[in-house]
């Protein structure tokens, strides 16, 4: 990304929309609202639009009751897109992960900015796309820190940075983990950033029902295949609701799997009324987002992919094991 030509589309203010992927985690909100906060300082308007709604998990997050949810505010939302001047695509790689957005953002004249850091991105106007960065979250700083707005970050934006940076390398254990991601994190410390507080809102703020459902997956849900040391679990719309399930109740389950001493891989599988989707998790040089792209209509990062089927929850179980074994022979 060439900074001087980018830095001049923030010479006058601008009608700014922020997009983010479907489901979003907490690197997609993360993101979204520490950018919408320091373009807001620096002069601009700003709305964060995504396709549908967000854990709850992530609701303390400063700014996060007025992002707009397109399953909710389709007419309000499209009418943002349109008279954008300026959009930003932040933590997904091309238009079709943002649904119904994707048509709007596509048809919309303003230029658009991708932030992300998936594999295979598509073309946009301006891009900052670095596959080896932990997260969206530690570009968008990156992005901010080159355009010498650093001094805009306060408490409160880097506690959203540090919560995508945080949760999308695992607590910093993954191996996307760079001594860049550490700086990135020091710097947020010394802007105000209690890492404490973010961990405790996003980790140990969990409903009753929610460990009952982990409890319940990992008791009786919860397949490992020795030989290839591949993980499954999977749940059901009706396994789901028992729970009382809300929107990121699974959140980290996948990983529950690949903890297992000798796992490779762990899947999970989560039924909805129409589709399964399914989340991977992998080790070492097992590419997990390769089977995701060539087999569950999906993709992401080496170690962690996502897919989709449009089957449910007992035909895709099949499916996975089905594709599994054709890639062990």
């Amino acid at each position: 990304m060439d900074y001087n030509i980018v830095r001049k589309l923030f010479e006058s203010p601008k009608k700014i929309v922020i997009t983010a992927h479907r489901s979003p985690d907490a690197d997609a909100i993360g993101s979204s609202l520490s950018l919408s906060h320091v373009l807001t300082k620096v002069g601009h308007h700003c709305d964060v639009v995504i396709p549908d709604a967000f854990p709850s998990f992530l609701d303390w997050m400063s700014g996060a009751s007025q992002i707009m949810v397109f399953d909710s505010s389709e007419q309000e939302a499209a009418a943002k897109i349109k008279e954008a001047d300026l959009i930003f695509c932040l933590d997904y790689n091309r238009l079709d992960r943002i649904a119904a957005v994707g048509d709007l953002v596509r048809n919309a004249t303003a230029p658009k900015i991708l932030i992300d850091h998936h594999i295979d991105p598509a073309t946009f106007d301006y891009m900052l796309s670095d596959t080896n960065a932990s997260s969206t979250a530690e570009l968008v700083f990156d992005f901010v820190s080159n355009l010498d707005w650093v001094d805009r970050i306060d408490a409160d934006v880097a506690a959203c940075m540090y919560a995508g940076m945080m949760t999308d390398t695992g607590s910093f254990k993954y191996p996307s983990t760079t001594a860049h991601t550490h700086r990135v994190a020091a710097e947020l410390m010394d802007r105000g950033l209690k890492p404490t507080h973010v961990h405790q809102e996003i980790f140990d703020n969990n409903s009753f029902s929610r460990l009952q459902l982990i409890g319940y997956a990992l008791t009786n849900k919860l397949e490992f295949n020795e030989t290839n040391g591949v993980s499954i679990i999977s749940l059901s719309v009706d396994e789901k609701s028992r729970f009382n399930f809300k929107k990121g109740d699974t959140e980290g389950l996948v990983n529950y799997g690949l903890s297992i001493g000798g796992a490779r891989m762990a899947v999970f599988l989560s039924e909805e009324p129409a589709y399964t989707k399914m989340s991977l998790r992998s080790k070492g040089d097992l590419d997990v987002n390769v089977i995701a792209r060539e087999h569950f209509n999906g993709g992401g990062h080496k170690n962690a992919a996502g897919g989709k089927l449009d089957l449910d929850i007992s035909a895709a179980v099949n499916k996975v094991k089905d594709v599994l074994e054709s890639l062990d022979n």
